[in-house]
């Protein structure tokens, strides 16, 4: 029971103002001892309603831990300098650049009917052997039913892989349907 009543009046005796942010949000620190081991415990208390929004990154990496030191008000100075001159940079950008889409956008240009591409001269381009993948013919297939000499090869063609060393014709067998 001591030690609750002791906790409870080392919240409002043993605390100590760290800083002051810029919307008047006021931040302290205390360190207690529980079980022999010292920490220190760090809180905000908001001027007006509670708006965690309103607490500068760098005060909030001070509260989590992950800034040993409170921010000095030098320092939120100069980072709140900064932060203005990325937002005038950011509009002078985004200023350029629309004057550079406007100015320099292409005219429109009619095109005419475009001719179809030739078939023969398509599949002439692609090696002895290779496979159709859209039909999933052989080169030799797909040439024959073009010129119209579409023989019985699907009768030749075995369920099994053949050929082999010289005889070997990559691409040339196809699974069964």
């Amino acid at each position: 029971m001591s030690k609750l009543f002791s906790k409870f009046l080392g919240v409002f005796r043993y605390r100590n103002l760290v800083g002051v942010d810029k919307a008047g949000n006021r931040y302290f620190t205390r360190t207690e001892k529980l079980d022999g081991v010292v920490k220190e415990k760090r809180w905000v208390i908001f001027k007006g309603e509670e708006d965690p929004t309103s607490i500068p990154v760098e005060w909030i990496c001070w509260l989590n831990g992950q800034r040993k030191k409170a921010p000095t008000p030098q320092e939120m100075i100069e980072l709140e300098a900064r932060r203005e001159r990325v937002k005038l940079n950011a509009a002078l950008l985004k200023k350029e650049e629309e004057m550079k889409s406007t100015s320099s956008r292409p005219k429109p240009q009619s095109i005419g009917k475009v001719e179809s591409p030739d078939l023969e001269s398509f599949i002439q381009q692609f090696r002895r052997g290779s496979i159709d993948h859209n039909k999933g013919m052989a080169h030799d297939d797909v040439a024959d039913i073009v010129d119209g000499n579409k023989d019985d090869k699907d009768k030749e063609r075995s369920s099994e892989p053949t050929g082999s060393g010289e005889s070997f014709k990559p691409g040339t067998w196809q699974p069964p349907m």
